[in-house]
């Protein structure tokens, strides 16, 4: 008995100090705990959700519409080059009105059987909607725009994270919402409008090749050749971050890359003007593709355009292989840094909108966490209070237990490196009506049985033994619960499950083995004649 006693008291001891330990970075002092402590035991404090250090809370629409465009605008393309090499030329192939459309044009009527041959083996999510002579019109499949829209989202989902990830942002919210949103929540973030350019901006990059043939004033007095396109350079103050002035450019409508070709970028600094530009490596594909492009137009200038933006239009001087490219742009620091990791992390492959923008204050939050920890101690106060003034000692054993689940869960929270919002502090303050709840089950049990004439010792051990079954099993349905409002909740509704959760598991523990032991402990010492109860 003495052994078993010994190794419950191990297990409870040990318990404790490793909650404490795991919590003792989260208090105000811990900044001033020595080196080589932080560097042996544990030094993360719990992390804050939204609610309680500040942040952003973004939901963003995926333009799927775009997305089903953008598909059929490179099928066009594809099919004219697939049919040029069934010997079918003079076609030209666009996208119509409706988006999802295809209309292919062609001077041979002769051909039309053909075309529309090689349109269905090689897309057969074509059909024809209307022919004639000249002239044949396909509609896209409906279930294949709905395909193409679902992974719209799912891309776009993929590739914010990653651009988060890279951001360096601590336990962001990213999830999907809905059919075609995508909810992001960043905690702690300093500066929310970078975040938010970031999160948002398309990313499309393109070489383009400038015209330098056509008359740029009349191109922007409306007379825009065809087959070209109006760009701009936006020259920004460094200091200010303002737009000083823009520049145009008349550029070929036609991309010969796009950044689905580079398989890394990275910051440099230019040894020569002392500014910070991006350097991006192209796949193999992508690298024979620069290389002929830039062989193809030596001492014209290649427009390097992001999301219709030119960032730079230098004049080719020779063939470039290797691989490499610059983008220089006067950048900052931060939009080198930016523009870095959207194009390491690809091209959203649709717009998003932002259509809901909250930012939460830090002060906010501290507020919050104020009010949370001042309505925990007066739950406390006032617990611990009801059970010393009704169960007398056993109400101060009972006292115990709750305070050592609420070190253990505390202590949990850090070890798991869950995060702590709003709603999570409120299943703490439910956890410790729980935990108070378990042991009145329990003494009540033992009153009973100490009734009924049995020693003390036996009506302890018989209390504990009868009120088992039922306080596992409303433990056991609670658990039930907030397993399902982890799985099926948002953000804070999965911080209150966090919380109730772990507190569930720990109070179990508390209730059946923390106060057994110190009834088990103060017996071995002496034996009770009488319980204060």
């Amino acid at each position: 008995m003495k052994k078993a006693l010994k190794l419950r008291v191990t297990l409870l001891a040990g318990a404790t100090v490793l909650a404490i330990l795991f919590f003792l970075p989260s208090l105000p002092f811990f900044d001033s705990f020595p080196d080589v402590w932080k560097r042996i035991f544990p030094s993360k404090a719990i992390t804050l959700g939204l609610d309680l250090q500040g942040g952003i809370h973004l939901v963003l629409e995926v333009k799927g519409d775009k997305a089903v465009e953008n598909f059929v605008e490179r099928a066009a393309d594809d099919i004219v080059a697939v049919l040029s090499q069934k010997g079918i030329n003079n076609v030209s192939s666009n996208r119509g009105e409706s988006g999802s459309s295809l209309i292919v044009k062609f001077q041979d009527t002769t051909k039309g059987k053909d075309i529309t041959t090689e349109i269905k083996k090689n897309y057969p999510v074509f059909s024809v909607e209307k022919e004639q002579a000249g002239e044949i019109i396909f509609s896209l499949a409906s279930s294949e725009i709905d395909r193409i829209k679902d992974s719209a989202v799912s891309q776009a989902l993929e590739t914010i994270r990653n651009r988060i990830d890279q951001f360096g942002v601590s336990e962001p919210l990213i999830q999907r919402q809905g059919e075609n949103e995508i909810l992001v929540q960043l905690a702690g973030v300093k500066d929310p409008k970078r975040a938010i350019e970031l999160i948002g901006k398309t990313a499309l990059l393109e070489f383009k090749i400038v015209d330098e043939t056509a008359d740029i004033g009349k191109a922007l007095s409306g007379q825009v050749p065809e087959g070209d396109e109006i760009v701009f350079e936006k020259e920004t103050d460094p200091a200010t971050k303002q737009a000083k002035q823009t520049i145009p450019y008349l550029v070929k409508s036609k991309a010969l890359m796009t950044g689905d070709a580079i398989s890394d970028a990275t910051v440099n600094i230019d040894p020569e003007f002392n500014e910070p530009n991006v350097s991006v490596t192209f796949n193999s594909m992508g690298a024979r593709l620069f290389e002929r492009v830039t062989g193809e137009n030596v001492k014209k200038r290649l427009a390097i355009v992001l999301d219709g933006n030119v960032y730079s239009a230098p004049v080719i001087q020779e063939r470039i292989g290797g691989g490499k490219a610059q983008i220089s742009g006067k950048f900052s620091m931060e939009e080198a840094q930016d523009l870095a990791i959207v194009l390491r992390a690809g091209a959203l492959p649709a717009p998003v909108e932002i259509i809901q923008n909250l930012t939460v204050g830090p002060s906010l939050g501290r507020d919050s966490i104020e009010k949370g920890i001042k309505a925990t101690i007066i739950a406390g106060i006032l617990v611990v209070l009801f059970m010393m003034i009704y169960y007398k000692l056993s109400g101060v054993i009972a006292d115990f237990a709750m305070l050592l689940n609420l070190v253990i869960l505390v202590g949990a929270l850090a070890a798991l490196d869950a995060t702590l919002t709003l709603p999570g502090i409120a299943g703490i303050i439910l956890t410790i009506g729980m935990g108070v709840d378990s042991n009145v089950l329990i003494l009540e049990r033992i009153r009973e049985e100490l009734r009924l004439g049995k020693p003390v010792r036996s009506a302890i051990d018989s209390g504990y033994d009868k009120a088992f079954i039922t306080v596992v099993d409303s433990h056991v349905t609670t658990l039930l619960t907030a397993v399902i409002l982890f799985l099926f909740g948002t953000g804070p509704i999965k911080g209150f499950a966090v919380t109730l959760s772990l507190g569930i598991a720990i109070n179990l523990f508390t209730a059946l083995v923390g106060t057994k032991v110190v009834y088990d402990f103060i017996n071995s010492r002496k034996r009770l004649e009488r319980l204060s109860i």
